[in-house]
């Protein structure tokens, strides 16, 4: 797959740098690293069902087995195969009725697809989380990750605010009052800071 940056990637690390001393260290150690968008939408959608409340580690190999059965992931195999396979490899029974939601409102229509170049973020969150599955988490994930859009702050992800308290030297957890604080700095180009405090 050709991974290409993000337009505003280049300007957007010279401009936390100059905003942020300490966020700058962490840039400057990851020289060669950029977001990119994650294939098409179903596939990350499904993948960040597959994540939910489990480690990076074992998403990945409920994933890996999820690829081994079926093939390539789409609504139409997500559709049609048997509730019993997909539980087979791991998936609780909560997350294939997601899935399968997820399918049925790609199948059907449901989201505006086409029209997410035109909305703004918070619209494309409304669209997203009428899906049962899909939560703001899951939602703001797609917006880093798929959409590539510039400034996500996503207040409730665990990674992030460790990322923080790490970077600040500050107790975990901290309120969102304070993480908002923090995060305006970095506007309008949170997604970045974000992906470097993962980092």
């Amino acid at each position: 797959m050709n991974k290409k940056k993000p337009i505003f990637w280049s300007f957007a690390k010279k401009y936390l740098k100059k905003k942020d001393k300490r966020l700058a260290i962490i840039i400057e150690s990851y020289p060669n690293d950029f977001l990119y968008t994650k294939s098409d939408p179903f596939m990350t959608l499904a993948r960040s069902i597959v994540g939910q409340q489990i480690s990076v580690k074992a998403a990945q190999s409920v994933w890996d087995k999820l690829v081994i059965k079926i093939g390539k992931i789409n609504a139409n195999k997500i559709k049609k195969t048997h509730s019993n396979t997909l539980k087979s490899i791991g998936l609780s029974r909560q997350k294939v009725s997601y899935l399968k939601n997820l399918a049925d409102a790609f199948l059907n229509n449901q989201l505006r697809l086409q029209l997410w170049n035109k909305m703004n973020d918070e619209e494309i969150i409304e669209d997203l989380i009428k899906i049962k599955g899909i939560g703001r988490w899951t939602a703001e994930m797609f917006l880093i990750f798929n959409l590539c859009r510039a400034d996500i702050f996503p207040l409730d992800d665990i990674g992030m605010i460790k990322g923080v308290c790490k970077l600040y030297n500050l107790k975990y957890p901290i309120n969102k009052k304070k993480l908002i604080t923090i995060s305006n700095k970095w506007k309008p180009y949170r997604s970045v800071a974000t992906w470097y405090l993962w980092r």
